[in-house]
């Protein structure tokens, strides 16, 4: 993607923003959900809108520590198991609660028991229009969730490689392009140079 073109990544504090909205809309617990597993695990919208309950919960039934994404939900070859944060975990298991009669994907509508793609990156649309982020769409949680991954790998033992796994990119180069640069770090680093 050129300059310019790649949707804006967000703040800690446009995340809590986002979330503070989500809290007061018609559907809560769904559409906090959907934000977290596009911020905070990465997901793009056609992996939000095929995922299935299968693919989150362990051999129990219950929520699994990962998302064991398949193929048929990613795009081309990119599925993965991405480990799940305490948040998105915890997201996961509050929206069952709310689900009565689950269907097998994730996500679904008050009119069907599976959304679309195109559903999910319209209602992302919404969203940041209604909060008044400029720039945002349905893959800038992807962006700051990669952004995000690169910037703390280091400090786990992990290197980009790891980053690239999550990210489900083949390339290395691809996950390079989605990770936002740091003025500051530019700056302190030339300082220790």
């Amino acid at each position: 993607m050129a300059l310019g073109k790649q949707a804006k990544t967000l703040s800690k504090g446009q995340v809590e923003a986002a979330l503070g909205y989500l809290a007061k809309t018609r559907r809560p617990a769904r559409n906090r959900l959907i934000f977290l597993l596009s911020a905070k695990a990465g997901l793009r919208a056609k992996e939000i809108a095929r995922l299935t309950w299968w693919m989150t919960n362990d051999s129990q039934g219950e929520i699994a520590p990962a998302i064991c994404l398949q193929d048929s939900a990613s795009k081309g070859k990119s599925g993965r198991v991405i480990p799940l944060s305490d948040e998105v975990r915890n997201a996961l298991i509050e929206y069952r609660r709310t689900v009565p009669h689950a269907g097998p994907f994730v996500i679904s509508t008050e009119r069907s028991l599976q959304t679309s793609p195109q559903a999910i990156v319209n209602m992302f649309q919404r969203w940041y229009r209604h909060v008044g982020f400029v720039g945002c769409s349905s893959h800038s949680g992807r962006r700051t969730f990669i952004t995000n991954a690169a910037r703390k790998i280091s400090t786990v033992g992990g290197s980009l490689r790891d980053v690239q796994v999550l990210a489900g990119h083949t390339n290395l180069r691809t996950t390079q392009r989605y990770i936002e640069p740091n003025a500051e770090a530019q700056v302190r680093i030339v300082e220790l140079v």
